[in-house]
């Protein structure tokens, strides 16, 4: 007689006090395959399957489900609170994006999904279709956990397609909520799944012949994992895999308004955002005024209990990786830097803890990790530059290339400049946001695909031509 099979469970520790939020029952083999078999059937197993349902259907019910979904906005960002550790008073502006995003993608789908119909050729009728692909699996990280979520799985369920989404770790309850939001719209079963699985399963579900695409965020190292999971196949694969994210302030910038933006691009959420600012070029000219006004600002945060109303910077995700930034901060200083932030004045920030202040870092260099390397955390190194050239020039040198900031009154000049960076999004005057009408991409090491936008779809079907010779 066969043995019943191992359950394995899942603990979610909460950054604000190390105790364990929520455990949750990972699911078997058995259970994985199953959930396969049942998105299958729901993509195209009968004549209503969701593949055949009307578009305007599926907009209906997935607009149900975001109202479903922020309709628990409070119980939500207590849970986000706990889990990741950001400020439960920023918690909400998170759903507040989902919904943005959200009714731009409602807002286009009947474009970015219509027919592609060709000039009249006598005797012929041609037209492209976008067709969607089948099984979509989503991997979604902690540090958005709605966010990243919803950048895929609003306009893959749009264009047809089935989702199973597997949810970080560390924010299972997101996926949870997800999924009773669109059953409660009244999405048909099998078409929104969810699964908490170990690393090995998520690796057997992306390698199994009836997954037509996966969309991963998270780090270059699970973005391999993935790419090999999926090996051989020949599916879709979209990755947004970090970045080292820049930014230059040009001598005849705004200064007030650099140091407000880019100071809360490198801190917001703990600095934990793929697109969070880890590296700030200054004009000479301008660069101790610059870092002064930095350095005040940054002191103004409040580090404390992510469930404190008052506090403004949370803990890191878990101790670990704020040990990775204190390394990364003491390489700095070994190799000759300058901190700028005096850690007792935050008198949560202690070894040994997910709590860390806020660090400003000047005389750095590119030898150093923290100039190099994602940090992910509340810290950013400032380096003087004499001119533009020198400041494209240390911008471009990176493995990463996800977003880019120029700060300058001179637009035209501006925009010159950042046609030549390396970069999927390139910013003017701003840092750090997400617009849903503008492609969401990265080059180098940042990964491939793409979400948001019109062009986000494309990815989630695929072209059928139609070529039809009339008697």
């Amino acid at each position: 007689m066969p043995l019943p099979p191992k359950i394995e469970t899942q603990d979610t520790v909460s950054p604000i006090d190390g105790s364990v939020f929520v455990s949750r029952q990972l699911a078997n083999e058995h259970q994985v395959l199953a959930s396969v078999e049942q998105a299958v059937t729901a993509y195209s197993g009968s004549n209503n399957s969701w593949k055949q349902t009307p578009l305007a259907r599926r907009k209906a019910l997935c607009q149900k489900a975001i109202e479903q979904l922020l309709s628990h906005k409070d119980d939500i960002a207590k849970e986000l609170s706990w889990m990741m550790g950001r400020p439960i008073r920023y918690c909400k502006g998170e759903l507040n994006g989902v919904a943005e995003r959200s009714d731009y993608m409602f807002s286009v789908s009947e474009q970015a999904l219509v027919d592609i119909n060709i000039e009249d050729k006598p005797g012929f009728t041609r037209y492209i279709k976008r067709e969607p692909l089948g099984v979509v699996v989503v991997i979604a990280p902690w540090n958005y956990p709605f966010l990243t979520a919803i950048n895929v799985i609003i306009p893959a369920l749009l264009a047809g397609n089935c989702v199973i989404l597997k949810h970080s770790a560390q924010t299972p309850l997101c996926a949870e909520r997800l999924y009773q939001a669109f059953t409660d719209a009244g999405l048909p079963a099998g078409v929104f799944q969810y699964l908490h699985m170990s690393h090995d399963n998520t690796a057997k579900l992306i390698a199994n012949e009836q997954v037509d695409y996966v969309a991963f965020t998270g780090s270059v190292y699970g973005g391999e994992m993935v790419e090999k999971a999926a090996s051989g196949r020949f599916i879709g694969v979209g990755l947004e895999l970090g970045g080292k994210d820049p930014a230059y302030v040009r001598e005849d910038a705004d200064i007030d308004n650099a140091v407000a933006t880019l100071v809360d691009g490198a801190f917001f959420n703990s600095g934990q955002s793929c697109c969070g600012i880890e590296r700030i070029y200054v004009h000479q000219s301008i660069f101790d005024e610059f870092i002064s006004k930095a350095i005040a600002l940054a002191k103004q945060y409040q580090l404390g209990r992510a469930d404190d109303p008052t506090t403004t910077l949370g803990p890191m995700v878990r101790t670990s990786a704020a040990d990775f930034v204190r390394q990364q901060i003491a390489d700095a200083l070994d190799k000759g830097a300058i901190a700028h932030i005096d850690e007792t004045l935050f008198p949560m920030s202690q070894q040994g803890t997910p709590y860390l202040a806020p660090q400003i870092l000047t005389q750095v260099d590119h030898t150093m990790s923290v100039m190099t390397q994602e940090s992910f955390g509340p810290v950013v190194g400032i380096m003087k530059v004499s001119a533009d050239e020198q400041a494209i020039t240390l911008m471009n040198d990176s493995d990463f290339g996800l977003t880019a900031s120029i700060f300058t009154q001179d637009i035209n000049q501006g925009i010159v400049l950042g046609e030549r960076l390396q970069t999927g999004t390139f910013f003017l005057n701003r840092c750090d946001y997400l617009d849903p009408a503008l492609a969401w991409t990265g080059v180098k090491q940042s990964g491939r695909g793409c979400t948001l936008s019109q062009l986000g779809f494309e990815h989630l079907t695929r072209p059928k031509s139609f070529h039809i010779k009339h008697p």
